[in-house]
């Protein structure tokens, strides 16, 4: 009778700067700023994210503030 965990909220942003390992990413709905890391298959695959990346970002539902970045957008 145990319930699961809760599920990560998945939205789109766009990377606004790095900070030491991390990046602040601008939500694509509304001004809202999340301070994100890397996840790890980005980080083991060596993809490079810069300012101005569109990103996908997954926050956890019990804080808003901190994410993760899981996918870059590619730039054609």
């Amino acid at each position: 009778m145990s319930e699961g965990k809760e599920e990560a909220i998945e939205v789109t942003g766009v990377v606004r700067e790095a900070v030491r390992g991390a990046f602040r990413v601008q939500l694509d709905n509304s001004e809202h700023v999340v301070l994100c890391h890397l996840a790890g298959k980005l980080r083991k695959n060596y993809i490079r994210v810069v300012p101005g990346d569109q990103v996908t970002v997954e926050i956890s539902p019990y804080d808003f503030t901190k994410g993760r970045i899981v996918f870059r957008e590619r730039n054609g």
